[in-house]
């Protein structure tokens, strides 16, 4: 794609689609997937080159189906143990939830809790191919990923490292609403058509993902442990204070 041009792609759901209602519970409709958390792309950006930054602007994000799907899975999330940190007592027995679109699609209700929530769609899954690297769709990483940022929405500018000619730019994992981190391990997830514009930063490098919105600029850590996420992204969002915004701050007058 060129600089500018506005792209337009359709997601699948990070299940692809295999929970369709209550009674699919993920043992059972999950049985046999190769891969979970399914992606568009790569998407080759004329003009973006090693060393570069890409710039993405989310335009849309619109539902292609009337209900999101949100679970409880065996031994995944949060809330439970896991097959490496297991918890005194039994784990949370698995549970879908479906979540339909109301309003015109402007809230999401589940009818069996009677909770009803506003669309706020964002993508879980949102990066560039890291150099000499095969990872799993599931992974965050410096080149973005599997962050599950709420920020990463319609409105706001993503900014991303390039390391490959190109940058080879994929996207997916679309969630209609999530709290502050997927506590369960899944969010609202639904599928979705999703409407970007791509630029290029020139030579200029920048160490991960940085997010601009309207009122704010945020940078996102991807590490383990969480303190180290937290250092990682204190350490960029200060450089990219003194880089871009100390001489419009301070002026004259140090």
């Amino acid at each position: 794609v060129r600089l500018g041009q506005r792209v337009t792609i359709y997601t699948d759901d990070a299940f692809g689609s295999r929970i369709l209602g209550v009674e699919d519970l993920p043992s059972k409709a999950l049985t046999g997937a190769k891969f979970l958390n399914p992606q568009v792309g790569p998407i080759y950006i004329e003009g973006a080159k090693q060393g570069d930054t890409l710039k993405v602007v989310i335009e849309r994000i619109e539902p292609t189906r009337d209900f999101a799907v949100s679970a409880f899975i065996s031994y995944f999330g949060g809330l439970t143990s896991t097959t490496t940190i297991r918890f005194l007592q039994a784990p949370i027995p698995e549970k879908v939830w479906i979540w339909k679109y109301v309003d015109g699609g402007k809230h999401l209700i589940n009818d069996e809790i009677k909770v009803k929530v506003p669309y706020d769609p964002f993508m879980g899954t949102f990066a560039v191919a890291p150099d000499l690297e095969a990872i799993s769709s599931l992974t965050p990483g410096p080149f973005g990923g599997n962050m599950d940022v709420r920020d990463v929405k319609p409105g706001n500018t993503i900014c991303l490292p390039i390391y490959n000619e190109g940058a080879l730019f994929y996207t997916g994992d679309c969630h209609a609403n999530q709290g502050e981190g997927e506590l369960c391990g899944v969010a609202l997830e639904t599928p979705a058509k999703v409407t970007l514009t791509f630029d290029v930063i020139h030579k200029k490098t920048i160490n991960g993902p940085r997010i601009e919105s309207p009122e704010e600029i945020m940078c996102v850590g991807n590490a383990r442990p969480m303190e180290d996420a937290a250092r990682t992204a204190y350490y960029d969002l200060i450089g990219w204070l003194v880089e871009d915004y100390f001489d419009r701050i301070c002026g004259d007058s140090i």
